[in-house]
């Protein structure tokens, strides 16, 4: 690595104020800093506690997605032999799911970077590391048949319109993720619901099967929505061997991944577990009144639920800050999640609208509880 570093030194002062590749000082900076801490020191007077920076933290948080990504790599594969009514080994599944999931993480990444590279260069701003984590997500959260030029243009809205416009990372309303779903939804319905979206019909490079243009394979999600139990156990569930959502359908690797955020403390326990509790409760009052044909931790377990309790309703940006305000913010997602499925069959997934709603209301969740705060204090100091 001493190398790299004495080459990036090296070159480095063809990048600054008066190099010949000035132009390209963002890139440069964009790359140096995501591979090494940056050497410059506080002059402001602020006290540093450690070296760890916002590239670092999307970095811990990229890792925390690899299992549930390495997992729905699999589960493609396991969908399509199991439609296929065909057996595979562990290796030729993951493999076939690995070369399907490829080129969606290329266009997504290619687009989102290409904008965010293009914005700094334009602006003469550094390169942001936000979509670092956006780029990886967006394709967890879509269904496997989403074609990759749509991929492509909502990653282009939700990157401009969703984030830059509003002054890049650290300054976004929503979710950015959750705002290119949201996008496809009402933009490209077909593309992002019904039966024919959830496995993969194309074999790759010998690997995989074709099936027939007319094959069709409900959710769980999509099956309660039309009235009836899902089809699926509560072990293939839990453990992920269900469509849906390429990154969604594995509650033990979302459960890894958030050890992982809760262990190195880059998400907070109390919007985590407020969201849980948010939904549990509304989904045990449906279960009493027959309003919902499964048990209320089956809510818990089926769909985006779990994903995105952990990964996008954490999101430090767009989340409520205040303590209080936390559980406030949780409960109110949670609960809307499952309000949306039961009562809206229309929009059988309810997680991807109920954070996005959590994300509108979490400034004014702050501000009401900075406030009471203050009326507080104000009586006890008259007092």
């Amino acid at each position: 690595m001493s190398f790299l570093r004495n080459y990036l030194n090296k070159i480095k002062p063809n990048f600054e104020e008066g190099g010949k590749l000035h132009s390209l000082r963002s890139v440069f900076d964009g790359f140096e800093t995501f591979l090494y801490v940056p050497n410059t020191t506080s002059k402001s007077g602020t006290n540093i506690h450690d070296a760890i920076d916002s590239k670092r933290i999307m970095s811990m948080v990229v890792i925390a997605l690899l299992p549930a990504l390495l997992f729905g790599m699999y589960n493609i594969g396991y969908q399509n032999y199991a439609a296929a009514h065909q057996t595979g080994t562990l290796l030729e599944m993951f493999a076939y799911g690995f070369l399907v999931m490829l080129p969606k993480l290329l266009v997504s990444y290619v687009v989102g970077l290409g904008i965010e590279f293009a914005w700094a260069q334009w602006k003469g701003e550094e390169i942001q590391e936000g979509y670092f984590v956006s780029g990886i997500i967006i394709p967890m959260i879509l269904p496997v048949g989403c074609p990759l030029w749509c991929i492509a243009i909502a990653v282009a809205f939700a990157v401009i319109f969703g984030k830059e416009i509003f002054g890049g990372t650290g300054m976004n309303i929503f979710n950015v993720a959750l705002l290119a779903r949201a996008f496809l939804f009402f933009s490209y319905p077909t593309k992002m619901s019904g039966d024919s979206v959830w496995v993969a019909t194309d074999s790759i490079f010998g690997l995989g099967n074709t099936l027939p243009d007319a094959f069709t394979c409900a959710t769980p999600l999509g099956q309660m929505a039309q009235g009836s139990a899902p089809s699926a156990s509560l072990f293939d569930s839990i453990v992920g061997l269900i469509p849906g959502s390429i990154g969604e359908t594995s509650v033990i690797a979302i459960a890894i991944g958030a050890v992982i955020l809760l262990w190195t403390g880059i998400a907070s326990w109390k919007t985590m577990l407020s969201v849980f509790l948010g939904g549990s409760v509304m989904a045990a009052i449906f279960q009493a009144t027959g309003q919902t044909p499964v048990e209320w931790y089956e809510h818990i377990v089926l769909g985006g639920f779990c994903f995105g309790a952990v990964f996008m309703a954490t999101d430090p940006v767009t989340s409520a800050r205040t303590e209080t305000g936390k559980w406030i913010y949780g409960i109110l997602i949670g609960a809307l999640a499952v309000i949306i499925r039961v009562m809206n069959p229309g929009y059988p997934e309810g997680m991807m609208l109920a954070i996005l709603f959590g994300n509108m209301m979490a400034p004014a969740i702050d501000f009401y509880v900075v406030e009471a705060n203050i009326s507080k204090r104000m009586k006890r100091a008259k007092k």
